[in-house]
């Protein structure tokens, strides 16, 4: 839970902010927009790329896919934390990571399909 005063992230279920030591129990939420912490921009709109990041995981290239999960996975906790730079930073990271894995499984697909061609032209007879 965000304390509405001062934007610290507290356990849920705590009745005083850890910070400043707000009382919960008086400040209630009503809507959904209150419920949005200080420093967040309602309408921002960060991509995550967690599907994208676990599809060229599976299947493209494991190693550089899993950097692309760790990245996306950050994205909304930067986001719910009110980080929206480190977000959009981590965005661009799990983007960038999944296009590597894209183009490197692409490369591995194009040289194994050459390979085979190399080998059944080796073992053409005339």
């Amino acid at each position: 839970m965000f304390c509405p005063q001062c934007g610290t992230n507290n356990p849920d279920g705590v009745v005083t902010c850890t910070r400043c030591g707000r009382d919960f129990r008086t400040v209630m939420p009503t809507t959904p927009a209150a419920a949005i912490p200080p420093g967040y921009p309602a309408g921002v709109h960060v991509p995550n790329y967690l599907v994208f990041a676990i599809l060229v995981t599976v299947l493209c290239c494991l190693p550089t896919g899993i950097a692309a999960i760790v990245y996306a996975a950050q994205v909304n906790g930067k986001l719910a934390a009110g980080d929206i730079a480190g977000a959009q930073q981590a965005s661009n990271n799990a983007k960038m990571w999944c296009w590597i894995s894209l183009g490197a499984g692409l490369l591995v697909c194009v040289l194994y399909a050459l390979l085979i061609m190399l080998g059944v032209m080796s073992h053409r007879s005339y």
